[in-house]
């Protein structure tokens, strides 16, 4: 039976505090080899949490959900840089890996990172969710069997993401992202969600309809799912 467990808290510190003992426990017991991370606003406070711990992820193999194509590492809004600032730069871990943004050659670099994807099976992945119910940059529409792929960002997607880049700066319209399927494959998924803008993606992970025009339903079929949020039906 699919393990489903909601938390609703009050504000985003009681949440990044509850990720962090969860995380704290699991380095006790062993239990935490492989660490999928996401980026985003959401994320920030929980790596400000995360570095001003003890906690040691020197033998801890990160992955990240995804990268913009066409921006190197250095870019300041490429997921490498927003890594390396709040996380990377400050918490050793034994490896830490990002899709290149800048491949050439898009099918092999897909097919590469889920390589190292199955090489170390994450065992706790971090979610966030979009506006649209997109979870990483699987857009609604996206087959739940899809692997690790070059995905075409919605107009949704891109007008929320915009604000981010200079206004005379061109915002990349495709990400490679982990597909939901081998999102799936993480043995433990945490997403956490808060504010009124995501309440229909929440509203909808939490019906009875799983579709892939709300990307986030699927996670309904995963053996091992906390839902972290601050929205209450």
């Amino acid at each position: 039976m699919p393990f489903f467990n909601i938390i609703y808290v009050e504000n985003v510190e009681k949440a990044t505090s509850l990720v962090v003992d969860n995380l704290e426990e699991e380095l006790k017991l062993g239990n935490l080899n492989s660490l999928g991370l996401a980026t985003g606003s959401t994320m920030i406070p929980f790596y400000t949490s995360i570095v001003e711990t003890n906690l040691d992820f020197s033998q801890v193999i990160a992955f990240n959900l995804d990268e913009y194509v066409g921006l190197d590492s250095s870019h300041k809004n490429s997921f490498a840089f927003f890594m390396h600032e709040h996380l990377f730069s400050k918490k050793h871990f034994k490896e830490t890996n990002i899709p290149n943004g800048l491949s050439l050659d898009k099918k092999l670099e897909c097919a590469r990172y889920e390589k190292k994807l199955d090489e170390h099976p994450i065992d706790i992945q971090l979610l966030g969710v979009g506006e649209n119910g997109h979870i990483a940059f699987n857009e609604p529409g996206t087959p739940f069997d899809a692997l690790t792929h070059v995905a075409e960002l919605s107009d949704s997607t891109v007008h929320v993401n915009s604000q981010y880049f200079e206004a005379n700066e061109n915002m990349p319209t495709q990400a490679f992202t982990m597909g939901i399927a081998s999102i799936l494959k993480a043995k433990k998924i945490i997403l956490l969600a808060f504010g009124e803008k995501k309440r229909a993606a929440i509203d909808a992970l939490l019906g009875d309809i799983i579709t892939e025009q709300w990307p986030i339903t699927v996670l309904k079929k995963h053996p091992h799912v906390t839902l972290i949020t601050n929205i209450k039906r």
